[in-house]
């Protein structure tokens, strides 16, 4: 009996290791030259995107922010997924050299430059993060990516806090958690920072549910007790950020 009971559960870590996310995301940000805005979403909607996925870069979702502040109109933001490191480099190697994007390059490109500044963050899920599901929910939606630095040597408490009550709260207050990530490993950010993408209806439903969520007593014991444990806070100050973005029309996630 107990060595089914040690195989049982040996059957479950094989089974939990098999449904890990592993693959290597990227994030990336572009800011578009002046003027070049709907030409820089033109060429993704008509041409990028599917030479992505021709060399094994899997379109996630394509966003830009609402809020002028943040780059609306200015910056599209998006995510790709590779199955590891080596393959990124791969495919986008075989991206650059494609004849076809090179020839949309020019041509796109005749009268000035569209983009003007790109940053890339590649990310790893976390382990409660949620299997990604495309193209989403029905209806119109907002997403919010957030981004948390924690304090220093509490990224930890921070996860196991998410892990074990604020994804389940989110969730019961109407806030849609679609995906959380940290930094990859050697990348900036990798011992200290969160980021994450979740979804409401609306604005004023994000706001009504960040509300109702601050006010739950569940949560409240919750960030009360790790904070206890951790002796203080789990983030810096200022270290909660947050941007609320739109799909594009091109989105895969919407």
């Amino acid at each position: 009996m107990k060595n089914l009971s040690l195989l049982g559960s040996l059957l479950v870590l094989i089974a939990a290791a098999r449904a890990a996310d592993t693959r290597l995301y990227e994030m990336r940000i572009y800011t578009a030259a002046p003027g070049k805005f709907d030409a820089m979403l033109a060429r993704f909607r008509q041409h990028t995107c599917r030479l992505f996925e021709r060399h094994g870069m899997a379109n996630l979702g394509y966003w830009t922010p609402l809020d002028e502040k943040d780059g609306a109109g200015a910056k599209l933001i998006y995510v790709l997924a590779h199955p590891d490191r080596d393959a990124r480099e791969r495919a986008w190697k075989a991206f650059m050299a494609d004849p076809e994007w090179q020839a949309v390059y020019r041509s796109t490109e005749a009268n000035g430059k569209l983009v003007e500044q790109i940053e890339v963050r590649l990310l790893t899920a976390t382990d409660y993060s949620p299997a990604i599901a495309l193209p989403g929910p029905g209806g119109p939606r907002v997403f919010e990516l957030r981004t948390y630095t924690a304090a220093p040597g509490r990224l930890a408490a921070l996860h196991a806090r998410f892990r074990d009550h604020t994804v389940k709260l989110f969730e019961k207050h109407g806030i849609r958690n679609v995906a959380y990530w940290t930094p990859a490993p050697g990348e900036p950010g990798a011992a200290d920072t969160l980021i994450y993408l979740v979804s409401h209806p609306t604005r004023e439903a994000a706001a009504e549910a960040f509300k109702n969520f601050g006010a739950d007593p569940a949560w409240q014991q919750a960030r009360r007790e790790s904070e206890e444990k951790a002796g203080g806070s789990l983030t810096v100050p200022g270290g909660v950020k947050s941007v609320f973005l739109q799909a594009t029309d091109f989105s895969p996630l919407r």
